[in-house]
């Protein structure tokens, strides 16, 4: 009995592991985290009903549970659309003449704020690097 309750706790504290690390939108998050409940709840019952004996409803359940876990995981790519020249001036705060340095110390200074590790977000820094881009590809490099 106590490998039960064992294998319950593994599964509730990697529950608690995996919603900590949610960091996406508000719609998106409450899926993950019904869906981490949800597969974890199933792992458990699949493992409780291993121990009991009924395998048949093990390995559905297990397999329901990490179906959704896997699928929960899956992120969908963010992908930058092309930005207009005047939208990247207005993204790094830069006059229309600006130069290849000072379009690159305007990017710096964005990315700074608007990269994830700094408490950005992974679509506004996929701006920024976009509108440096665009920029450094209009003054010729």
């Amino acid at each position: 009995m106590s490998l039960i309750w064992l294998a319950l706790a593994a599964i509730a504290i990697w529950a608690l592991v995996r919603l900590g690390r949610q960091t996406e939108s508000r719609g998106r998050a409450h899926w993950r985290v019904t869906a981490t409940l949800l597969g974890s709840v199933l792992l458990a019952g699949g493992a409780l009903a291993a121990f009991r004996g009924a395998w048949l409803w093990a390995g559905v359940m297990a397999a329901a549970g990490l179906y959704l876990a896997w699928s929960s995981r899956v992120r969908p790519s963010i992908r930058s659309e092309p930005i207009s020249e005047a939208d990247a001036r207005a993204i790094l705060g830069v006059r229309p003449g600006a130069t290849e340095s000072e379009i690159r110390a305007a990017w710096k200074k964005a990315m700074s704020r608007a990269h994830p590790d700094q408490g950005g977000t992974e679509g506004l820094a996929i701006q920024v690097n976009a509108a440096r881009d665009r920029l450094l590809k209009k003054s010729g490099r």
